[in-house]
């Protein structure tokens, strides 16, 4: 069975040791700079990536025309959908969720109940929204506290939706394990002064997401 054309797969050259079904953030689709320069990370790191975009960046893309994301329930039943897809696409492989910004949000959301199912071996978020843009109040962690499943985060540390000063002070679940890149912003984009660039944040991040998919070095 061919893969849906909404789909953008990138495979590494041998079996792939997992599936990441990769998720956009609020602004940017599937084919962004961050999405794609990630997929192609994460394949160098022995990952098969997913890209596929909600129903609101779908429209976008045939229209031209720039729509606000769905709900949060839309959201939610088309992630699940892609899970769905994937599951039964590559079976017997372990299938990882998450994505970048909001799609890391949605993902985390969907992540314990297919885990406890056995459907999904944990998730990635990369630049986890923590809070709403200047509203550090309206925390998005009330999931999070109890949360089992395997679950990787990173986070640049001057993200303005949830820097390390901020995070240290939510209460997070035991399976959910963070990573700090230092001085990075949302999108992993540190200062010059820093010493750091942009491109070695985001070669540093998939490693790192190998590194937690193989914590002996396997």
């Amino acid at each position: 069975m061919a893969p849906p054309a909404s789909w953008l797969i990138d495979r590494p050259e041998s079996a792939p040791i997992a599936w990441f079904l990769f998720a956009h953030g609020a602004g940017a689709p599937m084919d962004s700079d961050f999405m794609r320069s990630m997929a192609e990370l994460l394949v160098e790191q022995g990952l098969g990536v997913i890209r596929f975009e909600f129903p609101y960046m779908a429209e976008r893309r045939q229209t031209g025309k720039r729509r606000p994301p769905n709900k949060m329930d839309v959201l939610l039943t088309a992630f699940q959908a892609q899970i769905d897809r994937a599951e039964a696409e590559f079976p017997g492989v372990p299938l990882y969720i998450g994505g970048k910004s909001m799609g890391g949000r949605v993902a985390s959301l969907l992540a314990q109940e297919n885990a406890d199912g056995g459907r999904v071996a944990g998730a990635v978020c990369l630049g986890y929204p923590f809070h709403s843009p200047g509203k550090p109040e309206k925390l998005r962690t009330e999931h999070l506290a109890p949360m089992t499943c395997p679950t990787l985060i990173i986070q640049g540390t001057r993200d303005k939706l949830g820097s390390r000063e901020e995070v240290t002070e939510y209460p997070l679940g035991s399976g959910i394990q963070l990573y700090w890149l230092e001085d990075g912003d949302h999108d992993f984009k540190p200062r010059k002064a820093s010493g750091f660039t942009q491109q070695q944040h985001w070669q540093t991040a998939a490693a790192q997401v190998h590194r937690w998919l193989h914590p002996q070095g396997s």
